[in-house]
Order: structure tokens, then C-alpha cells, then sequence
């Protein structure tokens, strides 16, 4: 990985202006205090080694800066599901001993999500249920929760396929493992943030915005990929370099797929400003990001 440097050249466009800089970020401390209170919430979730005070920090960052023209308020669903889909991806990919436990994670995750109570003595499902909740309450739910729910079935049934893979020993080909991007949860995370800040609430809308949040996923499940390639080897985790294609083919498609994002993107802009220069900066700050750290810490 590579070594930080203050003197490196800019990645783009120059340096970001210090005073923007120092503004995002204050709005990123309030966040990183708020995710450090929902750590000590759910205990038994996020009680590993790798859910340190570095993860909250980064995470918020991220959101900060994808979105400067947010307060720390209206980031509040964005940081929050994003912390939960860390923890439920901790459990299905490292806690969980075979494919009967993953399915029944995602069982009691769809449950709760359909509205059911959670269970009793899991914090994955009593956080689950807590953001639901909060969710449930926007007025752009009852236009955008079935699309929510849809996302979150889509992750779930993503993560059981990759961890049903690496447990059968195969190995899927890199078309099969890039349209199984919703293992990461890019796109369910963004509809959450979708509806906390008010987004689109009208079916023709939602389509395109639907089409540029999976195509920007792709690209950030690549860019994860070039830069956890070490850890994933040590942790045991799929990775495309890992099923038969070189680096530069790799950075080869990340350049494809992310001009296909922005030709989405494009039609979004003129109507939905914010939600198009989220989902661009999402992108482009994972690109800066993935060259020289990953969220996760030590196991």
C-alpha cells in the first residue's frame, strides 16, 4: 500500500480550499461521535477489534465530503446504516460457521425489515429495527420504502451467494462476482440516505436514480477490491484480482464503468443536483480513499 505523503501532487483540480476542508470536516467529528455512541449502543454487534475508533472516523469522512453540502444531521441515516451493513458483513463473512447461519442472519433481517420486532439479544436486528423505525417516519417513506426494502434484499441475498461460493471452493468468473456488487451495500445505504434527506418521490424519477446508485456501486466494489487486495488475501475474502485478471485490467474497467456512471449521472443533475454530486463524489472519494487505506482495522 502506499505510504501517505503531504507533498503528494494533487489527485485532481488542485487542493480543496482549507476553510471548506475544515468545515466538512467539523461535520464529520459530529458524525464520528454520534457512530462511536451507536457502537456502545449495540455491544454485542460491534465488540471486535476491527470496529475502532478509526472506522467511525473514516466512515464519516466519507460522507462528509461526498456530500459538503450537508449537515451532520442529514448525514445521520447514511453513517447509520452504513455502520450497521459493517456489522452485518462482519457476521456473515467472518462470525457465521456455515451457510445455515448466514441464512438464518438474513432471514431475521428481512423479518425486520417487513416490520417484525427483532429478536431478542441480537443488536444486528434491534439496530435494524431502530433505523426502520426512524426511516418509517420521513415523508418520503411511503413513496420510497418498498424500494428500500427491495435493496435490502438484494445485499442479503448478494452476501449469501458470495459466502455460499467461498464455502463450496468456487470460483466465479469476474462478470459473475462485479453483478454481485450488492454484497456491498453501496446502493442500499444510498436509498436509506434517499429517503432521510427527501429524495425523489415519483416512479420515473427514482427509475434513473435506481440505474446511476448500482452503476456507481460497481465501480466502488472494484476500487475496494485494488485497494483491500492484501487484507482480503489475509482475511480470507473474495477479490477480483483474485479470479484471473491482472491489476491493469481491473483499473481498466473501474475507467469503463465509471464513465457509464457519469453518463447516468448526467440526466440527474439538472433536477437533482445533490443526489447526482453524491453519488459522483461517493465515487470519486473512494477512488482518492482506496489508494492509500481501508475502512476496516486488525482483526
Amino acid at each position: 500500500m502506499t505510504s501517505e505523503r503531504l507533498d503528494r501532487p494533487p489527485l485532481s483540480g488542485g487542493w480543496p480550499g482549507a476553510t471548506d476542508a475544515g468545515a466538512i470536516c467539523a461535520v464529520a467529528g459530529r458524525s464520528q461521535r454520534e457512530m462511536q455512541d451507536w457502537l456502545a449502543a449495540y455491544p454485542q454487534l460491534f465488540s471486535a477489534k476491527p470496529f475502532d475508533a478509526a472506522l467511525c472516523s473514516t466512515l464519516s469522512l466519507a460522507m462528509a465530503f461526498s456530500g459538503p453540502w450537508h449537515t451532520a444531521a442529514e448525514l445521520r441515516m447514511a453513517n447509520k446504516v452504513c455502520l450497521w451493513a459493517f456489522g452485518l458483513d462482519w457476521l456473515v463473512d467472518y462470525v457465521a460457521t456455515s451457510a445455515e447461519e448466514v441464512g438464518d442472519i438474513a432471514r431475521r433481517c428481512a423479518a425486520v425489515a417487513d416490520g417484525a420486532p427483532p429478536v431478542s439479544g441480537d443488536d444486528l436486528t434491534r439496530f435494524l429495527s431502530d433505523i426502520r423505525q426512524e426511516l418509517s417516519a420521513a415523508p418520503a417513506w411511503p413513496a420510497l420504502g418498498a424500494y428500500w426494502r427491495e435493496e435490502l434484499q438484494r445485499m442479503l441475498d448478494a452476501m449469501r451467494r458470495e459466502r455460499e461460493w467461498r464455502a463450496s471452493g468456487v470460483t466465479p468468473s469476474f462478470e459473475e462476482y462485479l453483478e454481485n456488487a450488492d454484497n456491498l451495500g453501496f446502493s442500499f445505504a444510498f436509498a436509506s440516505h434517499l429517503i432521510h434527506s427527501g429524495g425523489p418521490d415519483a416512479g420515473d424519477d427514482l427509475a434513473g436514480v435506481r440505474e446511476a446508485s448500482r452503476a456507481v456501486q460497481r465501480v466502488v466494489r472494484l476500487l475496494n477490491d485494488l485497494g483491500t487486495y492484501e487484507r482480503d488475501v489475509t482475511w480470507g475474502d473474495l477479490n477480483a484480482l483474485l479470479l484471473g485478471v491482472t491489476r491493469d485490467e481491473v483499473d481498466r474497467q473501474v475507467a469503463l464503468l465509471a464513465r457509464r456512471s457519469r453518463t447516468l449521472i448526467d440526466p440527474l443533475r439538472g433536477g437533482r443536483p445533490h443526489v447526482a454530486g453524491y453519488l459522483e463524489r461517493q465515487m470519486d472519494f473512494c477512488a482518492g480513499f482506496y489508494r492509500l487505506a481501508d475502512y476496516w482495522g486488525q482483526i
